[in-house]
């Protein structure tokens, strides 16, 4: 079976319909027509059934149709990948990052540079309050994101910056004054709402909605970026758990940050779309390997 006949077919068994079908692949209703029908010569059997009113599969089509595509799909992937060999890494990478992270990732994006000379990465930002929204809108290549990630659309790479936690508090908050604080600390007291936009499992990692004891940690005003986090916390609206890189790229007049001692550590992971995988891509991902982890500092100055 030629590659075009196969492509007539796989786009005819997913159109179920022979002029929408024409008008995918620019080609003629009857050309359509005339591929399906030398392919049941072949076979010996009709692939779909067709009526004035609908076409569909039949069961032989069917197991065509699966093996076809398996085929299709290999025949495809080794041509990306074998022109990208051809091409070598160039070109930019988008990085999406939140604040001011790009700055930790300086090691690795340096690394990466000289090894790919002729590519280059372009840092993007990005909001805790939609978190996968640049990945699959095309907007950003690869993400720097805290774990967990589980979205059946997304790969989930190797972690490259671990840290503590802290939390943020208004200066003239009781907890101010103290040395550290608890997770069980957050019991009682108003955190932020992330929004609609943000899946509970990923947001809940950073700030629960429970403490561990199962005190309730009700949520407050809507917030969708750090600066209006930031604006919450001063005025004493909401406490929050944050990283505790804030600390060293953070001075706000009238917010404290505490040291939670019994915080589960931050794991930092790229996370890109599965289906766009490329070479610049692979490339980054293995020079991220290659570097491994990085703690993050919190020192200040």
């Amino acid at each position: 079976m030629e590659l075009r006949d196969i492509e007539i077919f796989l786009a005819l068994a997913e159109e179920l319909h022979f002029g929408r079908t024409a008008e995918r692949l620019h080609i003629s209703q009857a050309r359509v027509s005339q591929a399906i029908k030398k392919q049941e010569r072949r076979i010996g059997a009709a692939l779909f059934d067709r009526t004035s009113r609908s076409v569909t599969l039949t069961p032989v089509g069917e197991v065509l149709r699966v093996e076809l595509q398996q085929a299709y799909d290999l025949i495809h992937g080794g041509l990306a990948r074998a022109t990208e060999a051809a091409l070598g890494v160039r070109g930019t990478l988008r990085l999406g990052v939140m604040g001011v992270l790009g700055s930790e990732l300086r090691p690795l994006i340096d690394r990466f540079r000289a090894r790919y000379p002729d590519c280059d990465v372009d840092i993007v930002e990005i909001h805790f309050s939609d978190p996968f929204a640049l990945l699959r809108t095309g907007g950003a290549d690869v993400q720097l994101l805290w774990r967990p990630v589980h979205e059946p659309d997304l790969t989930v790479g190797p972690t490259v910056l671990t840290e503590g936690r802290v939390l943020a508090v208004a200066t003239g908050s009781e907890l101010a004054g103290r040395e550290s604080v608890s997770m069980e600390d957050l019991a009682g007291r108003t955190v932020l709402d992330p929004g609609p936009l943000t899946p509970d499992y990923w947001f809940e990692a950073m700030v629960p909605k429970v403490t561990e004891s199962g005190r309730p940690v009700p949520r407050g005003q809507v917030v969708r970026t750090f600066h209006e986090l930031l604006a919450q916390l001063a005025a004493g609206q909401l406490i929050c758990p944050l990283n505790a890189h804030v600390r060293r790229y953070y001075t706000p007049p009238g917010i404290t940050f505490l040291p939670i001692h019994d915080a589960p550590a931050t794991q930092w992971a790229l996370v890109w779309p599965t289906a766009a995988e490329n070479a610049r891509l692979r490339a980054f991902v293995q020079t991220a390997t290659d570097v491994g982890p990085r703690p993050v500092s919190d020192r200040v100055g």
